[in-house]
Formats: C-alpha cells, sequence, structure tokens
C-alpha cells in the first residue's frame, strides 16, 4: 500500500467521526467555483451589514438619558440637540465613506486606506481600532438584546452571562454556514425592527399631534434625584459633550459597508454606497423619533435606577429593572401587552442579537487582509468549508464570549468601552482619503474629473475634522469611565500584529532562495545514513532493505543498550542471520534512548560537515485510535529533536499492521460514500503516523 494511502486510511479515523456533525451544524461544503453565488443583492446586504447601526437606535437614546439624568430631568430638554448634533456627525460620516467605498472598493476599508496613503503604522493602528471594535460590537448588541429580551421574560434577566454566550454560540454556527445563509435569516428580523419603529414613531405623532392624546411612559411618574444639582458653566459643557459622545454609539458599524464592499453583486461600489446612504437614513430619522417621543412620554433613566429614581419619595431600590427607552415608549404609544407592543419587543430583542453579524462579517474579513499582509496567522486567511472565513468568526466568538463573561453581559458597563476605536478608524481613514485626493489632483488634468475630486476632498476634510473632534470629546469623556480598557485592547493588538510580522519577515528573509549557490542547493559530499535499530522484526528487515536502496556512501544500524541482556540477544541473533550492515550499540548508564542518537548524529556532522546523515525509523501503522496509546512514545520524541538539529534527515519507513486493513476498508466506504467537503479537501489531509519505539 502507498504512501498516499496510508495517509488517507490514518485520517480516514478522525474525519469520519467529525465530518457528520460538521455537516449538520454548518452544512454541506461549497465548492470554491461558487463563491460568486454568496455575493449579496442590496436588500440582503443591507440587513448583513447595517444591522449593528440601525439596532443601535435601541440603546443609544436610552445612553444620551442616562447620562443628562446626572444633572436631573432638568436635563433632558437637551436631548433633541444632542440628537442634532449625532445626526450631522451621522450625515458627515456616511458622505464620507460614500467617497471610500468607490475609491477603494476591494474591501480593505479604512485599513486599506490609511496603510496606503499614511504608511503602515497608520493603517495597523486603524486595524488594531477596527478589531478591538468589532469584538465590543458583539458584546454590546448581545448584552443590550439579551436586556431588551429580560424586559418580558425574567429568566433571561437572571441568567443573562450564560444566555448572552448561548446567543453567541447561535450566532457563530450561523454564519459558519456561510454569509448568504445568514443574511437571508437576519433580513427578515431587521425589516422588522424598521417597520415596527416606524410604525411606532407614525403612530404616535398621529395619537400626540392629531388625536392630542396623552402618552405616558411607565416611569412618568418617577422623580431623579440628580448627583449634581444645577449644572452650569464648564461642568454642563462637560456633560454635555459626554452625553454627546454617548449618543454617538447610533454610529458604530457605518464602516462595516466599506469593509464588506466585495461582498456585494456588481456593480459593487455603486451598490455599497447606495446601501450605506439608505442605512444613514433610515438610522438618523430612528434616532430623531425615538429621542422624541421620548421626550414626548416622560421617559426617565438613571444610571443607578435603584438609588436615583424614586416614587412617592422613596427610591425604587434594588429590585427594580430599568427597561430600556424604546420599550418604554412602545408601551406607552402601542399599550403595554399589545400585539405591536409584543412584535416590536421581540423584533427589537432579535435585531439587537443580530446586529452582532455587523462585526461577524467585518471581522474575519479585515482578519483575511491582515492575514494576507501577514499581520495575523495565516490560517485567518483561509475560506472554510462554506466559503467563510471560519478561524476569524470563531476567533471573534471567543473573544466576545470572554467579554461578556468579564463584563456580566451588563451592556452600561460595556458601551463605555465602545466607539473609541471606531472614531479611530473614522479620522485616520477620512485623513487618508484627503492625502489620496491630494496625490490624483497632482496628476489629473481633466477638469470634470478635477470638481469631483475636490468636491470629494472637501467632504472627506470636513469628515476627518469633525470626527477627530469627537474622537478628542469621547476620549476625554469616557477615558475614566472605561475607554482606556479599549485603548489598552487596541495597543495589545498593534504590539500582536507587529511581532508577528516581523516573524514572518524573519522567516522569509532566513529561508528566501540564493541567486547564486548555497550550502541547501549544493550536492553533499556523501550520505552516511543510520538505521535505528530496537529487534530483528519484520518493519527493522523493511527499514534496512530501503536503506540498501538509497545506496548511501555509508550505512550502518544503530541501537541503545538500556538492557544488556535485550542487547546481547539482539547482537547474537544479528550475527545468525549475517545481515550484511554494521551494527552500533550505543552505551546509555541512564536508560535513556533520545540523548545518546541525538549526539551520536551530531559527533557524525562534526566529523563531517559536508555530509549529510540519513536517520531511517522503522514505524507500525495502527488503525484504532487506542493502538496509539498502547506503544510508549521514545521514538516520536526522537524525532522532533531530530527535527532541530541542521543536516539531519528523518525518515519514516512504515509498516501496516493488520489492524490499518480494517481502516483501510472503513476509509474506502467513506469515500464510496462520498462525504460532503471531499471536493475541497482533496487528498486526505496529512497527518502524523505513529512510530514505533525503537525499544517498543
Amino acid at each position: 500500500m502507498g504512501e498516499p494511502a496510508i495517509e488517507r486510511l490514518r485520517s480516514s479515523v478522525v474525519s469520519k467521526l467529525t465530518d457528520v456533525p460538521k455537516r449538520i451544524l454548518i452544512g454541506r461544503a461549497l465548492r470554491s467555483d461558487r463563491l460568486g453565488e454568496t455575493l449579496l443583492p442590496k436588500r440582503i446586504a443591507l440587513p448583513v451589514f447595517a444591522s449593528d447601526p440601525l439596532s443601535s437606535v435601541a440603546y443609544a437614546p436610552g445612553e444620551v438619558l442616562l447620562v443628562l439624568s446626572i444633572a436631573g430631568v432638568t436635563a433632558y430638554h437637551f436631548s433633541p440637540w444632542i440628537a442634532v448634533a449625532v445626526v450631522v456627525l451621522m450625515f458627515t460620516v456616511v458622505a464620507s465613506y460614500r467617497q471610500n467605498v468607490h475609491a477603494y472598493p476591494s474591501g480593505g476599508g479604512d485599513y486599506e486606506v490609511a496603510n496606503t496613503n499614511l504608511g503602515p503604522k497608520a493603517g495597523l493602528t486603524v486595524a488594531s481600532a477596527l478589531l478591538v471594535d468589532y469584538v465590543l460590537t458583539v458584546a454590546v448588541s448581545i448584552s443590550s438584546g439579551i436586556e431588551n429580551l429580560g424586559s418580558a421574560i425574567p429568566f433571561v434577566v437572571e441568567h443573562k452571562v450564560l444566555c448572552a454566550i448561548g446567543v453567541i454560540v447561535l450566532l457563530t454556527l450561523m454564519n459558519l454556514r456561510g454569509v448568504k445563509e445568514s443574511g437571508s435569516l437576519f433580513a427578515i428580523p431587521t425589516y422588522v425592527f424598521v417597520a415596527g419603529v416606524f410604525t411606532m414613531i407614525a403612530w404616535g405623532a398621529f395619537r400626540g399631534l392629531v388625536l392630542d392624546d396623552t402618552m405616558r411612559a411607565p416611569t412618568a411618574d418617577y422623580v431623579i434625584k440628580p448627583e449634581h444639582q444645577g449644572l452650569a458653566g464648564f461642568a454642563l459643557v462637560f456633560l454635555l459633550l459626554r452625553a454627546f459622545s454617548s449618543g454617538c454609539a447610533a454610529l458604530t458599524g457605518v464602516e462595516a459597508i466599506s469593509n464588506g464592499v466585495p461582498a456585494f453583486r456588481k456593480p459593487k461600489s455603486k451598490n455599497a454606497a447606495n446601501t450605506l446612504a439608505l442605512m444613514g437614513l433610515l438610522a438618523v430619522t430612528m434616532f430623531c423619533g425615538i429621542i422624541a417621543l421620548a421626550a414626548a412620554t416622560d421617559v426617565r433613566m438613571a444610571e443607578n435606577p435603584a438609588r436615583d429614581l424614586v416614587h412617592n419619595g422613596v427610591p425604587l431600590g434594588p429590585d427594580y429593572v430599568q427597561n430600556p427607552v424604546i420599550s418604554q415608549v412602545a408601551e406607552a404609544v402601542f399599550g403595554k401587552g399589545s400585539f405591536l407592543f409584543l412584535v416590536l419587543a421581540a423584533a427589537t430583542a432579535l435585531v439587537l442579537f443580530l446586529a452582532a453579524n455587523t462585526a461577524y462579517n467585518g471581522f474575519p474579513l479585515l482578519g483575511s487582509i491582515l492575514a494576507q499582509d501577514r499581520y495575523l496567522p495565516r490560517q485567518l486567511h483561509t475560506r472554510g468549508d462554506r466559503l467563510a472565513f471560519s478561524n476569524g468568526i470563531v476567533l471573534l466568538a471567543g473573544a466576545a464570549g470572554l467579554l461578556v463573561w468579564i463584563y456580566g453581559a451588563d451592556s452600561t458597563r460595556l458601551i463605555q468601552l465602545y466607539i473609541v476605536g471606531v472614531f479611530v478608524s473614522f479620522t485616520l481613514s477620512q485623513t487618508g482619503m484627503v492625502r489620496h485626493w491630494n496625490r490624483h489632483l497632482a496628476t489629473e488634468q481633466d477638469r470634470a474629473k478635477r470638481r469631483h475630486m475636490v468636491r470629494s476632498r472637501a467632504i472627506n476634510a470636513f469628515g476627518a475634522f469633525f470626527t477627530g473632534l469627537v474622537l478628542v470629546v469621547v476620549l476625554v469623556t469616557k477615558f475614566t469611565h472605561g475607554a482606556w480598557v479599549a485603548l489598552l485592547g487596541m495597543v495589545i493588538f498593534y504590539a500582536t500584529m507587529t511581532a508577528i510580522r516581523k516573524h514572518y519577515d524573519r522567516v522569509a528573509e532566513e529561508i528566501a532562495a540564493p541567486e547564486g549557490p548555497s550550502d541547501d542547493s549544493v550536492r553533499p559530499s556523501r550520505v552516511h545514513s543510520v538505521v535505528l535499530i530496537s529487534k530483528i522484526h519484520r518493519p527493522a528487515l523493511r527499514a534496512l532493505a530501503y536503506a540498501k536502496l538509497m545506496r548511501s556512501d555509508t550505512l550502518e544500524a544503530v541501537s541503545v543498550n538500556v538492557d544488556p541482556a535485550e542487547t546481547k540477544a539482539l547482537r547474537d541473533e544479528w550475527e545468525r542471520r549475517g545481515i550484511d550492515v554494521p551494527l552500533k550499540v550505543l552505551d546509555s548508564p541512564y536508560r535513556e534512548i533520545t540523548r545518546p542518537i541525538i549526539e551520536y548524529v551530531k559527533g557524525l556532522r562534526k566529523e563531517s560537515p559536508r555530509d549529510a546523515v540519513s536517520v531511517i525509523i522503522p514505524e507500525y501503522v495502527v488503525g484504532h485510535w487506542y493502538e496509539h496509546l498502547l506503544h510508549n512514545q521514545s521514538a516520536l520524541r526522537l524525532k522532533g529533536r531530530l527535527l532541530f538539529t541542521p543536516g539531519i534527515m528523518v525518515t519514516s519507513v512504515p509498516y501496516q499492521l493488520q489492524s490499518s486493513e480494517a481502516a483501510k476498508r472503513r476509509a474506502r466506504r467513506q469515500q464510496e460514500w462520498n462525504a460532503p467537503g471531499s471536493v475541497r479537501r482533496g487528498p486526505a489531509q496529512e497527518r502524523p503516523r505513529e512510530p514505533s519505539d525503537p525499544k517498543a
């Protein structure tokens, strides 16, 4: 049985056990030439890439009111002006990114823009910020969704960490099935949520303006006990800036479309730009509508509701659960327990869970690009069975799950870490776009194109200035509230990716093929072959026969004297059989096997540095996993040590035991079954064989 057949035989044992559950969970593997079938139309791309900014309207208005509550309910009248500032910022960012998707449609997004125009350090800074933000997007969105769902199902709130991690696992499996399938699943709740919010805004406006109904939130009768009464001057300005920075959570995920342009159907840039504009329009309308309805229905929110919310002169206490703003507004507009209230509550929870899909599409794609640029492990550049970047998806899920566990799935605590990375990438990306237009304007002669470039440069310049200003505000107002953790994460990502790149560069330089002759290309003067022998048996005789076929300059058999009686029996048997290969026995006073052999072959190399030493190891091939446990691993350790010895070649000579025939038959049956995924895998993947122990 040939070497490829042995490899297929051994891999079949594990692959048969893993293929069936894998196909059940993530589906049949797709051929590489079906990648085009996974591209997204605009109606699917909107919920896939824009679910994060669309769903952020479920918690961003609440974050604004929470901060303003520090100064008491009188500060709530600033909320409409903060909403206006957020809207201006949103339109600025959307307009800026529309320039990005046309200029850089390859999917590199902010990273590619900064790397190309501002240099590798700026590009790596943007990449670090985006990776941190994607992880936080998953953690914040799912934690917020759990809190929204908990307003209707108390069990979810009581076990919110476990429930949040369960949702992360579910989303991970859905995304491993592929972007198109996950997008189709996510489209329905996203559109139901958008329709529900617009229905709530329209019905609330009709009731308030036309019917003149009185709509009151369930917290309307509560009194807020301000932490700082009568703020004025700089303190009030600082509070408003902090509220504005919290409201900027509505902008998270805007950059995901520029990173996901390759996933759109043609014309990619045009479809991405249109989706971006539609997303911005929907997000700002819903954000402003909820802020307006919150003011009209007298919603009350507090950072510490147990202490700062008072009803009839008594604090509500630790048992009080503060529902999100959108839930309170929906209850005031539709009525608690009504059909529309329940539909919107369910859609809100679902869309917040699914908002994490923005990160599930952005993080793996960015990770793939960074891996291609040698800043992350190359495994992140490989597509899985369903043509998704599976390794990146799993890495994102693990990091987000860890954050959820550390912060107890508390969205209020997690959101303090949020948006720092977003505005770092916003600012550097728009600055890079200004540099991009300057470079093209220096060579472009066509007047119409120059006018277009000048207009685009003005948009990006304003975007860079505005987002840079917001970044300063966010850092100043949120640093002590948790933003430092996000900055620390960015530093860790930056340092790790820099170290990985240095490693890959060092390896590439070390293994680069030289122009002239080198020690690796010059033929060795001689080849000294060494066959490791523990006793005379079929594997040993096969290894000796193979070594003779190599026609080495010198050939010898080597054994280690661990047991004098066994060594004497080996010598006697060697002489009795008349084997025409000299047998050398190495002494081992401490009964070691690996060290004497390593020292011996090193000595051969030292005596003749231009000679190559070939170490030949006979090995068993078994067919059952438990049979591997019945042989000790000294030969495997020996092979591992020899691989680190320069000038030493290691050759394994397999000998198939009867159990390997059973494994071969199992492999043949599996091939006849033609398990899904075999097309992508091709020949069975290489797997280390279990070598026989020279002393077994």
